[in-house]
């Protein structure tokens, strides 16, 4: 049986993105439907992501349009955690922290349990006597915000571990890096997991949703904004979508769209580039996260699987926003700070990947963007459009509700609460309960159990559509080609019902294939684009081109990499193409 006749059926899927769905949601928005939508949102991260899924579930009839993938900006760059963020509780943005732990609590318990989970963080004391208090007392404010939030279940307190403590804890550190330690708790996520999570969720609710659908200008009726001008990239078809209400939420490109409008808006998005690097975890003999301060900010190791995230820099950003690059010093700089703290130092024969994204700032005009506020801010800069920027990825929820609220101020009619506090996203109902019974899995579907502890964590309860083209496929079951940890199966799921319509969508995205080995995915790309053949119907020479163009970003990233600055670093990651077209 072949990878596409073993697709589950989808009369009973809403939330599948495949194909067939795409080419639905276009055709029903477009303006030769005669449907005129309540709102359209143009970009597909987690914030646009969230503002459909808000509409959607408030009875709005809602699409969403994303240029490129799901995530394929922001949202698939972060450092991976969902925090407080200890940062700005020093700086007494005490809002923004006792919103951000709410978000939290929400996400592991409620909305994502199956993509979120706690993470334990040992925060080196290099000062005895002040500094464990300054830093207790702060860390113990952090929980009990989080607590008195109503959210702060499923987190240990924090701990305070002497010099020894620690060491076991994290026998990597250095002996004259700390005097004693305190050990706390946050969240992590997979981003761009879950804004496709967050995607689907929304589809599920009857919001028409389509990635490689850019958004090439505004339709207007004077003053009014009434909907977008849409091209289908794939097919290079034009449509025009109506909309009562246009919400802008591009993130880093906020202002790039507004200028489609002819408006700057009320406030400036200025970019600022976070820098990562992943290590194998066998190079950094820890049980648990770190977080070290810097000169200008904190340094996160966090723990990922097999691996280590080791991020981030915080530094201005004005060249191409589609890819930003990391350079040579950008990567020096990290190694350089985490080095000065472990017993055995990293060199960049140890870093398995790099990826650098852009966090959208708002901004006034000179300010260094590690001063700049990650508060958020709606506006309505004309009739029929609202704008969403700034933020953080954990308060997605809540800057989305903010903007459909913006939305339903210019609607005709009573529209109900914002209700996502309490819609789990798809995978998330009956996770718990599946995996305590993973064993039963495993055995049932004669697959290790390590496998099943993977589908589930990427997948929740909709393991079982997963799970069911191994049935009917025993060979996509297996591994893929130069990757332990990826099953054929999920592959072949990525095309079929999450949307991927590329090699790069799967390699990098759907699953972090392109950051978790040494050589980038090159040895995966082939299988993965044949699997992907099976169910888009590519033809031979479109799988060459999609391995030839992944082989070029590959090549153009490496060369970054080694540049010394920017502007060369940038010059060198354009020298690959972007995604080509289907044949």
């Amino acid at each position: 049986m072949t990878a596409s006749s073993a697709q589950p059926p989808s009369s009973a899927e809403p939330s599948r993105l495949g194909p067939a769905q795409r080419q639905a949601a276009l055709d029903r928005a477009g303006r030769s439907s005669g449907e005129v939508l309540d709102v359209v949102v143009v970009g597909g991260g987690v914030v646009g992501a969230g503002a459909a899924l808000d509409a959607a579930t408030r009875g709005l009839s809602v699409a969403l349009f994303e240029a490129r993938d799901w995530a394929a900006g922001t949202s698939s760059r972060s450092s991976k955690l969902i925090h407080g963020g200890l940062r700005y509780l020093e700086m007494l943005d005490f809002r923004l922290v006792r919103e951000a732990l709410r978000e939290r609590g929400l996400l592991i318990q409620r909305l994502a349990p199956h993509l979120v989970r706690p993470v334990p963080f040992l925060y080196p004391l290099e000062h005895r006597g002040w500094e464990r208090l300054y830093a207790g007392l702060g860390l113990l404010l952090y929980d009990t915000m989080g607590w008195s939030s109503g959210n702060g279940r499923g987190l240990p307190r924090h701990r305070h571990l002497s010099k020894a403590a620690a060491l076991r804890a994290c026998p990597a550190l250095r002996q004259d890096a700390l005097v004693g330690a305190i050990q706390y708790y946050d969240a992590q996520v997979d981003d761009a997991r879950h804004t496709l999570a967050v995607v689907r969720t929304a589809a599920s609710h009857g919001a028409l949703c389509a990635n490689r659908a850019r958004v090439t200008g505004f339709l207007r009726d004077g003053e009014r904004v009434t909907g977008v001008r849409v091209r289908d990239l794939e097919s290079g078809r034009d449509i025009e979508v109506q909309a009562r209400q246009v919400v802008n939420a591009t993130g880093v490109w906020t202002d790039d769209t507004q200028q489609m409008v002819g408006e700057r808006g009320q406030f400036h998005v200025r970019a600022s580039k976070g820098v990562h690097l992943v290590v194998p975890r066998d190079r950094i003999k820890s049980s648990t996260g770190l977080i070290l301060r810097t000169e200008n900010s904190v340094l996160f190791v966090i723990p990922w699987g097999r691996h280590w995230i080791i991020g981030t820099t915080d530094t201005d950003w004005h060249l191409d926003k589609a890819h930003p690059a990391a350079s040579r010093s950008d990567i020096d700089y990290l190694l350089a700070h985490v080095n000065e703290v472990l017993v055995t130092p990293l060199t960049r024969e140890d870093v398995e990947g790099v990826y650098a994204g852009l966090r959208p700032l708002l901004s006034g005009e000179s300010e260094p963007t590690s001063k700049l506020s990650r508060e958020h801010m709606v506006a309505h800069p004309v009739p029929g459009l609202v704008v969403v920027a700034g933020g953080k990825y954990t308060t997605y929820r809540v800057m989305a509700k903010d903007a459909v609220d913006a939305v339903s101020d210019g609607l005709d009619r009573m529209v109900p609460p914002s209700c996502t506090d309490r819609v789990p996203l798809v995978g998330a109902e009956g996770f718990v309960a599946l995996w305590n019974e993973r064993h039963r899995l495993a055995e049932a579907h004669d697959l290790e159990l390590v496998r099943i502890e993977h589908l589930l964590g990427r997948h929740g309860s909709l393991v079982h559509d997963v799970l069911a083209l191994i049935d009917a496929d025993r060979s996509l079951g297996e591994p893929l080609e130069g990757t332990q940890d990826y099953l054929r199966a999920e592959v072949v799921y990525a095309a079929s019902h999450e949307g991927a319509r590329h090699l790069d969508d799967v390699l990098t995205r759907r699953t972090r294939i392109s950051i978790e080995t040494f050589d980038r995915g090159l040895a995966a790309a082939p299988a993965v684009a044949t699997l992907m053949a099976e169910v888009l119907g590519w033809s031979r020479a479109q799988v060459r081109k999609e391995v030839a163009h992944y082989v070029a970003r590959v090549q153009a990233e490496r060369l970054s990499q080694e540049q010394p600055d920017d502007q060369t670093a940038d010059s060198a990651r354009l020298g690959a193409p972007e995604i080509v077209p289907l044949a």
